[in-house]
C-alpha cells in the first residue's frame, strides 16, 4: 500500500478519536440533577433495571444491562420490538425501566410507553434530543446529544453511542460506589472468570492433601527422596519429624546443585542436602497470593501448613495455571 494511503488512514482514525473524545469531554456537563435522580431511582428500585433499545441503541443498552448486573444492580435488556409480543410481562411495578434512543422517536420504544405509564414505572430515558417524544414523557432524561458524529457521512452512530456507552459506565459506576459494592461481591458474580476465581480460590481449594503430598522423614535418604519425587511427580518433597512438622524441601533444583558434590545418593542422609528454611503457607490465603510468592521467590512449590506447623498440603506453580489463576 502506497504511503500516501497509510498517512490518510492514519489522519482518519485520529479524527474518529478526536471527535469521539470530544463528546466524551462534553458529557461531563450532563452530570447534573437528572444524573443524580436517574441514580436516586435505580437505588430506590425493590426490582430490576430493564434496559432497552433498538439498533446500535439496543447493542450498548445490552452492554449497560451486563455491566449493572455485574456490579451489584440487577438488571437484563428486552428488546424493545419484542416486548409489544408478549417481552412487556417481564416488566413488573418495582422495575424501572432505562430506554434508550439518539432520536427519542423510536418508534418500536414510543409504542410500548403506554404500558410503562399504566404500570406506573419509572423511566429514565437516554437520548441526544431533550425536546423528543422519548424525553418528555421520561420522569427523567439523560441528555447524550453530540456535536457531531465520528462518521465523515453523519450517517453511522458513532459518537452518540459511544456517549451512551459512557453515560451508561457512569451509571453503574456511581451506583455500584454508593451501595458499597465490593470486590467480594464482584468475584461471587464472577466465578468462572479469572477476575472471580484471584479473588475467591483459596490454597486450600487446589492443594495436593494426604497421600498425595511428597514427603519423607528426617532419617530418609536422598534416594529415598528421590524415589518420593519421582513418585508424586510434583518437582519436590517435603522433609518432615515425627510429628509430621515441616524441617525442610528438596526440589529438583536442590538434584542440580548437589550433582558437582559427589555424594553417595544410597548413604547420605536427606537432612545434608535439603533447603532447611523453605517458604510455606497457610491454606486459607488467596491462590492469587501464593502465585505472587512463588513468583518474588522463583519457585516453582509451597508447602501448606497448619498453625502448628503440621504438613497438611502441598501446591505447585502448575495447580496455579491450570486452575485459571494466572
Amino acid at each position: 500500500m502506497a504511503l500516501l494511503h497509510y498517512d490518510k488512514i492514519r489522519k482518519l482514525a485520529l479524527a474518529v478519536i478526536q471527535v469521539e473524545a470530544s463528546a466524551i469531554e462534553e458529557l461531563s456537563l450532563q452530570i447534573n440533577d437528572d444524573f443524580i435522580t436517574a441514580c436516586e431511582l435505580m437505588m430506590q428500585s425493590k426490582g430490576r433495571i430493564v434496559v432497552t433499545g433498538m439498533g446500535k441503541s439496543g447493542h450498548i443498552a445490552g452492554k449497560i444491562a451486563a455491566t449493572l448486573a455485574s456490579t451489584g444492580t440487577p438488571a437484563f435488556f428486552v428488546h424493545p420490538g419484542e416486548a409489544s409480543h408478549g417481552d412487556l410481562g417481564m416488566i413488573t411495578p418495582d422495575d424501572v425501566v432505562l430506554a434508550l434512543s439518539n432520536s427519542g422517536e423510536t418508534a418500536e420504544i414510543l409504542t410500548i410507553l403506554p404500558i410503562i405509564k399504566r404500570l406506573d414505572v419509572p423511566l429514565i430515558a437516554m437520548t441526544g434530543h431533550p425536546s423528543s417524544t422519548l424525553a418528555k414523557f421520561a420522569t427523567v432524561h439523560l441528555n447524550v446529544a453530540v456535536k457531531e458524529e465520528a462518521c465523515p457521512l453523519g450517517l453511522a452512530p458513532t459518537s452518540s453511542t459511544t456517549a451512551a456507552l459512557v453515560m451508561g459506565d457512569a451509571l453503574a459506576v456511581s451506583l455500584l460506589e454508593t451501595k458499597g459494592f465490593t470486590r467480594d461481591d464482584f468475584a461471587f458474580s464472577h466465578p468462572g472468570g479469572s477476575l472471580g476465581k484471584g479473588l475467591l480460590l483459596q490454597v486450600a481449594d487446589l492443594m495436593h492433601t494426604d497421600d498425595k503430598i511428597p514427603q519423607i522423614t528426617e532419617s530418609a535418604l536422598i534416594i529415598e527422596a528421590l524415589t518420593e519425587m519421582t513418585a508424586k511427580k510434583m518437582g519436590m518433597t517435603a522433609i518432615v519429624n515425627g510429628d509430621n512438622q515441616v524441617l525442610g524441601m528438596f526440589t529438583d533444583g536442590d538434584v542440580r546443585r548437589m550433582l558437582g558434590k559427589h555424594l553417595n545418593l544410597k548413604t547420605t542422609a536427606i537432612t545434608e542436602v535439603m533447603t532447611k528454611d523453605c517458604i510455606v503457607i497457610n491454606a486459607n490465603i488467596l491462590a492469587a497470593e501464593a502465585m505472587q510468592i512463588m513468583e518474588k521467590k522463583e519457585i516453582n512449590a509451597l508447602l501448606v501448613v497448619n498453625e502448628n506447623k503440621h504438613l497438611i498440603g502441598a501446591l505447585t506453580m502448575h495447580d496455579l495455571i491450570h486452575s485459571g489463576i494466572a
